[in-house]
């Protein structure tokens, strides 16, 4: 090689640009109580990390180095939130409905069942209540928090050992429930048992519960159908779950490109779990049946009719009027936060079954 080449190559090195040569690599965990089979918590990688990744690819400025630990390898089920506000994991999905008094105004789709079963109708109304309500928003901030996105459920039905084919039939039964969700079963004889999808299985198989009021999506993965082949289409609705979350003290530490990349991640991930829910929810219960079919009690689907579930509704107490008035008594702007929910429900051409925020 002559002197000219080597000149030549030594100029062209240098005017390549340094963000070309050198890529930052930031180490972030991210981790969660439930496994990757859990579809909310299995988009967290196929769609937020991923496509965190594909933004920053673009500039080539940044990299993340994740560092998973999904399924509880870090925390179980009843430390999500504390888990992120404490650092033990930078990013965690926070399971809000086991947070009532940390996260009151958050349980406020918990305190009306029947109004909905749309997850993109009321997953973006909760993301607009976050930005609109500041109350609503610093109930999570005020622990060392970002909320990056939002999650939801699919529509809620009763999976038990035995069928139940009428409101009547659930009567002294014991069903397991994730906390606050439990007052959906208020009214009708049910005995509500505190769990969550990672307890469902042994619970029932234990005798602790005899089925579980839950949703397909979470039943399918955790083969809970083994043990409650039974299920009754109640059609209760969907709910807030919780949220992808960030640790504050980990998000002031990460450069501008790399949040406005994570926040536009996490609104991909919200809108492409709400509108997942919709399309596996009855391929979840169809899959099951499949599934379910060689066991020694087969998988069986039992559609409620209309008249049974109105009685459901009708026998439930105002469980929204009482959550308000408790939560008004404790400070807490419970009722125009309810109004507002409730509202912006018919706003968005859904139709609730009963009006929680009549008596309001």
């Amino acid at each position: 090689m002559n002197k000219l080449t080597k000149a030549l190559l030594a100029s062209a090195v240098c005017m390549v640009p340094y963000n070309a040569l050198a890529t930052e690599s930031i180490n972030i965990t991210v981790a969660s109580s439930h496994p990757l089979a859990v579809p909310w918590v299995g988009f967290i990688k196929s769609h937020f990390m991923a496509k965190t990744d594909e933004i920053l690819a673009g500039t080539g400025n940044y990299e993340i180095d994740w560092q998973e630990a999904f399924g509880g390898q870090l925390y179980k089920i009843n430390a999500t939130l504390t888990s992120v506000e404490q650092g033990i994991t930078d990013i965690g999905w926070v399971f809000s409905m086991l947070e009532p008094a940390k996260l009151p105004l958050s349980q406020a789709s918990s305190y009306a069942p029947f109004a909905t079963a749309n997850p993109p109708a009321q997953l973006a109304l909760t993301w607009d209540l976050m930005q609109s309500n500041d109350e609503f928003r610093k109930e999570w901030e005020q622990y060392n928090i970002k909320v990056l996105g939002l999650t939801g459920t699919d529509s809620y039905d009763v999976y038990t050992a035995e069928p139940v084919n009428t409101f009547a039939d659930l009567d002294g039964i014991k069903l397991s429930a994730p906390g606050v969700l439990g007052n959906w079963l208020r009214g009708t004889g049910a005995n509500a048992v505190d769990g969550a999808l990672t307890t469902y299985y042994t619970d029932i198989q234990t005798g602790v519960s005899e089925g579980t009021l839950s949703l397909a999506l979470g039943i399918l993965p955790t083969k809970t159908y083994e043990v409650a082949p039974y299920i009754s289409r109640f059609d209760i609705g969907t709910a807030f779950s919780g949220a992808v979350a960030i640790n504050k003290d980990t998000w002031d530490g990460l450069p501008e490109e790399v949040q406005n990349a994570m926040v536009e991640a996490g609104a991909y991930y919200t809108e492409s779990h709400a509108n997942d829910l919709v399309e596996r929810h009855e391929a979840a219960i169809d899959k099951m049946v499949e599934v379910g079919a060689g066991q020694s009690t087969p998988v069986t689907v039992i559609k409620i009719p209309d008249a049974e579930r109105e009685a459901w509704v009708n026998n439930l107490p105002d469980i929204a009027t009482e959550w308000v008035e408790e939560l008004e008594g404790r400070g807490v702007g419970a009722r125009a936060f309810m109004k507002a929910y409730m509202e912006g429900l018919r706003d968005r051409g859904e139709a609730p079954v009963r009006n929680w925020d009549e008596n309001l």
